[in-house]
């Protein structure tokens, strides 16, 4: 398929819409089929559930070329597991993983010529989500719903490179204990805003959540999981019951296992060891990893050894290798590519 006539070199991390939408409606106790929409607009009762309550969870992945000219996504059965995890907190209808899937393949596919060429550095981002479409005005799950997958080519999260980025300890919480933190829910970034904003007013690219109930221990940023590398070269993760599992994290975590040979593991951190690490940065589906140069805690800076200029050694070689998985320049593991075209 011919590709759109798009500058792919300068596009930015922003929506553009494309061809198609996938829509799938929940009324009476099931799914509909779903169909391939050219409308992006979406038409809601002022009472609908997800502008009075907040009903809406969603997701977040990308589509490639690789090398050798196949259109691909990485791994979407965990995307599908993790959206139903969020649905189910939520009260809403889980959408089933394999109709997941299939809905991925149907709007990629459908929306090829939108799919950026290999080496260019962009790639075509999946946002699939879900919300309370019926009127609700009592405090109570919704009725309906509706399951959407939004397409949008995007440039590379970092022009010109992956610089280190400076973060800030956070005053605010991101989640209550025992609350939402650990589902992809629209109302959690609605809580992360007020602080992000107030941080780049601040000069800082991003904050750094503690946990809620102690203020000890690392939990994540607004929008990523943290991956630390010890002075000896063992990769960190925190663990908690209170931040999003990311993908990107899990397999970074089996990258530097499997592929490179080192120490990994997840565990809880506490924030006074952050000093002592060598490595630090934020992963995710945008970027893959930005690596952190510097944390301020409240005017005392932690200024990690890899510097402000480029990605420390490990957290470079991890994010070689991923990428170089997604793109098909290295071999994956069974199971993490999933050929659409």
């Amino acid at each position: 398929m011919e590709k759109k006539n798009i500058d792919w070199s300068s596009i930015g991390f922003a929506y553009m819409p494309t061809d198609y939408r996938y829509v799938s409606n929940f009324k009476d106790g099931k799914w509909d089929e779903g169909t391939l929409s050219t409308d992006p607009n979406i038409v809601l009762n002022e009472c609908a559930g997800v502008l009075q309550y907040s009903q809406s969870v969603f997701e977040g992945l990308k589509a490639y070329t690789t090398e050798d000219g196949h259109i691909v996504t990485f791994r979407p059965d965990l995307n599908a597991e993790r959206i139903a995890a969020s649905a189910a907190r939520l009260e809403m209808p889980v959408f089933p993983k394999e109709r997941f899937i299939d809905a991925v393949e149907q709007v990629v596919k459908a929306n090829a010529a939108w799919v950026p060429p290999y080496g260019s550095g962009a790639t075509l981002y999946l946002r699939p989500y879900m919300f309370g479409s019926n009127a609700v005005i009592g405090v109570k799950p919704a009725d309906e719903y509706q399951f959407r997958i939004l397409t949008t080519p995007v440039g590379p999260y970092f022009k010109g490179g992956a610089k280190p980025i400076t973060i800030r300890v956070s005053d605010y919480d991101r989640a209550a204990p025992c609350g939402t933190g650990n589902i992809k829910a629209g109302l959690n970034y609605a809580m992360s805003l007020h602080a992000i904003v107030d941080a780049h007013k601040q000069g800082f690219d991003e904050n750094m959540y503690l946990d809620p109930k102690t203020r000890t221990k690392v939990e994540e940023t607004g929008g990523a999981n943290f991956i630390f590398v010890t002075k000896d070269g063992k990769v960190v993760t925190p663990k908690s019951d209170s931040i999003l599992p990311s993908i990107t994290r899990r397999s970074l975590i089996y990258v530097a296992k499997e592929y490179l040979g080192l120490e990994a593991e997840e565990r809880e951190v506490y924030f006074d060891e952050v000093k002592d690490f060598a490595e630090c940065g934020l992963c995710g589906t945008a970027a893959v990893i930005s690596p952190v140069g510097k944390i301020n805690d409240h005017g005392k800076e932690i200024c990690f050894p890899s510097g402000m200029e480029k990605m420390g050694p490990v957290i470079q070689k991890l994010y070689d290798t991923l990428t170089g998985i997604q793109m098909g320049r290295i071999e994956a593991p069974k199971g993490w590519i999933h050929v659409i075209e």
